[in-house]
Order: structure tokens, then C-alpha cells, then sequence
């Protein structure tokens, strides 16, 4: 097995804890997402990842998004061709869509930098995630890193 190391961004809420920022590429595209070890699946936000897909490649999903305080939110998921974190690729993926409006109206409203999403346990936890706080560094295994 391989290891990549990938840098993580301390952001500040603002007298509200923090959130930890890890750079991906998505539709070759660079993006900042939540690291967010609670969330059990990689999320993608609709609005954002509208202006790369056409609605067809959209599926609706028929699981309610628990966790997030609301059962009632239409939720979708998408299958990335590929999601690069570091030297990580991973082909096909399907992650989750949900319309994350609120994340980018209290980031914007905080003057932080906008976020794609959040990376989930789905991924952390499959790729065996070690995260140091201290020096700010997100490890992650695979079978094959190109």
C-alpha cells in the first residue's frame, strides 16, 4: 500500500470552532472541501456541481440524508469519472448531492474561501484517514497511487 499526504487549511469560525479545508479536483477543476470525519458519506453541493454535469447524469436517491438535521431534503447522488485528493485518484465514485446552500451562505458571510462539499467517512475511512491537527496534514492509503 501507498500513502499520499495532503495538506489540510485550519479555517476559524469566527468565535465558532473550526472546520479543516483539504484541496480536490473534481471536473479537473481544483475545489476546497470540509473535511468532516461525522459525515458518513462525501457530499457534493448541487449548485455548484450544476455548471459541470447536464441534469441526466443527476440520480435521484431514494435515502434521506440523516445526520444533517433535516428528513425531508431531496437528495441525488452523481458518479465523478474522477476525484483526485493529493495523489489519491478515484475513478467512478458516487457521492452524494444535496443542495448545501447554508455551508455557502456562512462561509461567504464569513469571508471564507467557498467549498465544494464535505469529504466523508466514506472515503476516510476506506483509505485508512490519519489526520494531524498539529501539523496540519491529511494521510491517506491506497492499493495504487499514480
Amino acid at each position: 500500500m501507498k500513502k499520499t499526504t495532503v495538506p489540510l487549511k485550519l479555517i476559524n469560525l469566527h468565535d465558532d470552532g473550526f472546520h479543516l479545508l483539504v484541496e480536490v479536483f473534481i471536473f479537473g477543476k481544483k475545489f476546497n472541501a470540509v473535511l468532516d470525519t461525522g459525515a458518513s458519506k462525501t457530499v457534493l453541493d448541487k449548485a455548484t456541481i450544476a455548471e459541470y454535469i447536464s441534469p441526466e447524469e443527476l440520480l435521484q436517491s431514494e435515502k434521506l440524508s440523516t445526520g444533517l438535521g433535516i428528513t425531508d431534503m431531496e437528495s441525488h447522488t452523481v458518479v465523478l469519472p474522477l476525484l483526485k485528493i493529493g495523489k489519491l485518484k478515484l475513478q467512478n465514485f458516487e457521492a452524494a448531492v444535496l443542495d448545501l446552500s447554508t455551508i455557502s451562505i456562512a462561509y461567504n458571510s464569513l469571508n471564507l474561501p467557498p467549498v465544494i462539499g464535505v469529504l466523508g467517512g466514506d472515503i476516510l475511512y476506506a483509505h485508512g484517514a490519519v489526520i494531524s491537527y498539529e501539523k496540519l496534514l491529511l494521510k491517506l492509503w491506497a492499493e495504487t497511487i499514480h
